[in-house]
């Protein structure tokens, strides 16, 4: 999977290579589908959810740049896979989720693994998370308009990871905080992946 689909994917960063390599995907995916765990594809999950493909994962993870000391949001925990990659690569990280049950599973799969720097709350992040601020982000969905729900819980030197747009191409974006009231943002590639429930729509125009 490594060297087939996330290294010609540009993913060349020593440490997420290692913790996609160590964190047994497999575990993960649903049962019904562990023999796909490996192939580059989008796993469904429960309520129409899916896990991204693992040349997307890598990719985030890559571009959050994270440290160990850093403390992470993720939006949408789903398998909890990404989640146990974030935890290992960065000092803490809150998982939020829609679906209870998603944040009940996840919280099984992550003891079990012995991955215990993780706090999970279930609830609608779409249009943003109040509370404290956070060295990185990742938004699992897609928005169909970025907003800015999530640059404000971004501390001074945050990186956020969102997709934006509607299907068939999206694009992935960095939004790096640079000030209290400035961000800078680089297009990183394009890609396609289901919108978060409830995100927010673009106006409609009428005449």
């Amino acid at each position: 999977m490594i060297e087939q689909q996330i290294r010609p994917w540009d993913v060349l960063d020593d440490r997420v290579l290692h913790v996609i390599a160590d964190t047994p995907r497999e575990d993960f995916v649903p049962e019904r589908y562990r023999a796909l765990a490996f192939t580059d594809i989008s796993i469904p999950l429960d309520h129409g959810e899916v896990m991204m493909p693992p040349k997307l994962e890598g990719r985030l993870l890559q571009s959050l740049a994270l440290q160990a000391g850093d403390s992470v949001l993720e939006i949408g925990s789903g398998s909890g896979y990404l989640t146990a990659c974030l935890a290992k690569l960065a000092g803490s990280v809150l998982g939020v989720d829609l679906y209870p049950d998603f944040i009940e599973q996840v919280g099984e799969k992550l003891a079990h693994h012995g991955i215990g720097n993780v706090e999970l709350q279930s609830g609608d992040a779409a249009s943003g998370w109040d509370g404290a601020r956070f060295d990185a982000i990742a938004v699992t969905g897609s928005l169909p308009v970025l907003h800015r729900g999530f640059h404000n819980a971004l501390k001074i030197g945050g990186r956020l990871f969102v997709i934006i747009g509607k299907p068939p191409i999206m694009q992935a974006l960095l939004i790096t905080r640079v000030g209290e009231r400035e961000w800078n943002q680089e297009s990183l590639f394009e890609t396609s992946i289901p919108a978060l429930i409830n995100a927010p729509q673009p106006e409609s125009f009428t005449f």
